[in-house]
């Protein structure tokens, strides 16, 4: 949805809402071996990406919202935590994936 289009109804606004809570459950419980670096190479997005819109969001409506506090809200647990917890260094392969997937992306 773009920022033009109008405002969903509340039955739209419900399940948007559930499909989102979905899938930061995924992420958070399911899928934490799924690396952020994966994540920008096949979506052009990643864990950080949706704390930052989340943020933005907060900020529209007028909610005061640190960079960290969204973090954890899509994450999970503290930002720190989680990297130290499931984060893995960048393989060579994955650099290069990803350096071809901001090219082809530009």
């Amino acid at each position: 949805m773009s920022q033009t289009d109008p405002a969903p109804d509340a039955d739209t606004l419900a399940l948007q809402a559930a499909a989102f809570r979905r899938l930061l459950a995924h992420l958070m419980h399911e899928r934490t071996d799924v690396q952020n670096i994966d994540l920008m190479i096949l979506a052009g997005f990643c864990r950080n990406c949706l704390a930052d819109w989340y943020r933005d969001a907060a900020v529209e409506r007028g909610q005061a919202m640190s960079k960290d506090q969204a973090r954890e809200a899509i994450y999970g647990m503290p930002f720190a935590q989680w990297k130290a917890q499931f984060q893995k260094d960048a393989t060579p392969e994955q650099l290069a994936a990803f350096e071809a997937a901001q090219k082809r992306h530009a």
